[in-house]
């Protein structure tokens, strides 16, 4: 084979390679998004160090700002802390989103209610499945944990329709080299390698209002 072949095949394998590269990575993020991952991943694990009670329970918080007592929550509560750590309240943003999108948002009937309720609404893990399509990016789900960064969120469907969500972090699990999960399923805050453990049903990413 001559030089001239030689540099072609060579120049096509290393396209090749970085095509492969691209489609297991995706487009390389802006700076400034890297930044807010890594911040919002540094909120969700100083989370664990929290200690929480679950309580699923009703309760009027103020609006904007409002969050239930802080060593009570549940699942979406370490989400919704994470954010707001970094200056988003989710309780406003899915609230103005519903209310002017309400019939974008899981039957009303399912929550007996035909209005918002800025008291749980951004609590209920399907209306932040809506918001998060809708306001962020949905990514897709797949059965490769490359294809989970730090930054994303998780959602899952734990059996019965009951809804469960997370938020992916930096450190991984010694065992299976899976990035672990920021999330609370009944015992506070935990940082586990959990990410395959139930039916993924959402995997997204959210930069706040402004971006």
């Amino acid at each position: 084979m001559g030089r001239k072949k030689l540099n072609k095949l060579a120049l096509a394998l290393l396209w090749l390679a970085g095509s492969v590269a691209s489609a297991q990575t995706g487009p390389a993020l802006p700076v400034a998004r890297k930044e807010f991952l890594k911040k919002l991943v540094a909120a969700a694990v100083e989370r664990t160090h929290h200690l929480v009670r679950y309580d699923p329970a009703y309760v009027r918080i103020p609006y904007p700002g409002g969050d239930v007592p802080r060593d009570t929550g549940v699942c979406t509560d370490e989400v919704i802390r994470s954010y707001r750590a970094l200056g988003i309240d989710l309780q406003k943003e899915v609230h103005e989103d519903m209310e002017q999108n309400f019939s974008a948002y899981p039957r009303k009937w399912w929550w007996l209610s035909s209005r918002t309720d800025t008291n749980i609404d951004h609590r209920r893990v399907p209306n932040l499945m809506v918001f998060l399509g809708r306001k962020g990016e949905t990514l897709p789900i797949t059965e490769r944990a490359q294809d989970y960064s730090p930054g994303d969120i998780v959602t899952w469907d734990l059996g019965g329709s009951v809804l469960h969500i997370g938020i992916v972090v930096d450190q991984k699990s010694a065992a299976s080299g899976r990035f672990l999960i920021v999330h609370n399923i009944g015992q506070g805050p935990k940082m586990e390698d959990v990410l395959f453990n139930w039916k993924i049903t959402g995997h997204y990413r959210y930069f706040g209002p402004n971006h």
